[in-house]
């Protein structure tokens, strides 16, 4: 056993021998920067999340090879890097792979100097010339902490001397191989890998006409890349949809501005397919997306849309669910519109989650902001509903008529519902009641209404110019 064990042993010296030791390993690694960078394809997904595919240019020697693959993403994930060789793949092999992060501050370069001479260069307080003087730092807490002769100084004034840069303090993160090939050659590298704090979300535009019938639409994409790398005449693509993600154990939350743009957009510089369950958006040109930015792109561009603006009126659950002895207070008629995603409407494809914002024209021709909604994923041929905010001429009051207890779990309740129209102009105004349990309308004014699904009642009624209109009923409810 003994025998064995030595035997492993010296398998294993050899081999860190081998490694670290042998002449075929150059002391000093071989350096890749963007220099050598041939093609970058990025594809963004809105979840905060890129995928970046870097190849680049290699010169490779025979043996072994420190590689240092920098100007790579600061917020990489270590764990999905992925290196290969296009010319030749089985002739470079992956022996080590690390992420060096150890960046060169102030703060790190004291900290490597902790318990070594330094100097400090101070002005004499009494002679008013330079004096240099040698110190041994202690440490670099809140305050560097320095023995100066036999006495202890906190916070010296002055510069501080070092006397050469550490070996192990870089610039800024870089990904560091160990690699073997046959024979001395070049190499197309291809490092793929994932990064965080890169992401992209759609903003839209909508100006609409004098009479709310049509709409221009224009689709931004907008890009926000804090990932610590610039992406230089990137392939760009934009995936849609909700990806499944492990959470890691320490969320880090950071709030991401998106900025709207109104006007005219171009025509769609994105060609869309279906991916997966997902959909995919890929620019048909080269672009560069710089680290710390806000990149706006137009997606869409679609003129005179159909729209139908809708007045609703809604009510609360707990409105057929008890007695009430004060009528509740006066609702506000909120205000939607709706847009077909048809392609008959010069849409039908897939629109991206985002925000919509809806402008109009005033009396001197100038546009007005009138309000935002966030939109989810929208499939072609579904109905995209915008929120704009509540009516100020259109208002609504209800009172409860009565209240029966016919049983344990059974009870009729009856509501009257009063709309005022202050406008100058008949409005449609739906009027929807939440329902619950098995529930049935015993009577109801107007005698036609809807039931969409099985917990709301509708009704679709016209308040007249400056006047109102009344809607009552009773419904039986079981619990």
């Amino acid at each position: 056993m003994r025998r064995l064990q030595l035997s492993a042993l010296l398998a294993a010296s050899l081999y860190v021998f081998e490694v670290f030791c042998s002449p075929l390993l150059s002391a000093a690694p071989l350096t890749s920067t963007h220099a050598d960078q041939t093609q970058v394809s990025l594809t963004i997904y809105n979840s905060n999340l890129g995928l970046v595919k870097d190849v680049r240019e290699i010169e490779l020697a025979e043996g072994l090879t420190r590689l240092q693959f920098m100007d790579v993403a600061a917020r990489i994930m270590p764990t999905t890097v992925l290196i290969r060789s296009r010319t030749d793949a089985d002739g470079l092999q992956v022996l080590e792979q690390n992420y060096e992060y150890d960046l060169l501050s102030p703060e790190t370069l004291l900290e490597k100097y902790v318990g070594k001479e330094v100097k400090l260069l101070d002005k004499n307080y009494f002679t008013g010339k330079d004096e240099l003087v040698t110190a041994t730092l202690l440490a670099t807490n809140e305050s560097p902490i320095y023995q100066v002769g036999d006495e202890i100084s906190i916070g010296l004034p002055g510069r501080v001397i070092l006397p050469q840069l550490p070996a192990n303090l870089i610039a800024q993160p870089t990904l560091v191989w160990l690699l073997q090939t046959p024979a001395a050659s070049a190499h197309t590298v291809e490092a793929s890998y994932l990064t965080n704090d890169i992401t992209w979300k759609a903003d839209y535009v909508a100006a609409l006409n004098s009479d709310d019938s049509l709409a221009d639409l224009s689709g931004w994409v907008s890009i926000e890349n804090t990932s610590g790398t610039t992406y230089r005449d990137a392939t760009l693509k934009l995936v849609a949809g909700d990806i499944n993600r492990v959470e890691p154990e320490v969320l880090y939350m950071e709030s991401v501005a998106m900025s709207a743009r109104a006007g005219a957009a171009s025509e769609s510089q994105f060609q869309e397919e279906s991916f997966f369950e997902y959909h995919l958006y890929t620019l048909e040109r080269p672009t560069t997306v710089q680290n710390n930015q806000t990149k706006q792109l137009s997606l869409l561009s679609a003129t005179d849309i159909p729209i139908t603006k809708r007045l609703v009126l809604r009510g609360q659950p707990h409105y057929v669910r008890a007695t009430f002895d004060t009528p509740p207070p006066r609702q506000k008629v909120s205000v939607y519109l709706e847009i077909e995603n048809a392609e008959k409407n010069r849409l039908g494809i897939p629109l991206p989650k985002g925000t919509i914002r809806v402008y109009k024209a005033d009396a001197q021709g100038s546009l007005q902001f009138v309000g935002e909604d966030s939109i989810d994923h929208t499939p072609r041929d579904e109905t995209v509903s915008i929120k704009m905010g509540e009516a100020f001429d259109v208002v609504g009051e209800r009172r409860q008529t009565s209240f029966t207890r016919l049983s344990r779990n059974l009870s009729e309740v009856s509501w009257q519902i009063v709309v005022r129209n202050h406008k100058d102009e008949d409005v449609q105004v739906r009027v929807e009641e939440p329902m619950y349990g098995d529930w049935k309308i015993i009577a109801s004014t107007p005698e036609q209404y809807e039931k969409p699904d099985a917990h709301t009642l509708r009704f679709e009624v016209t308040a007249p110019k400056n006047g109102e209109v009344k809607i009552g009923y009773r419904v039986r409810v079981k619990s």
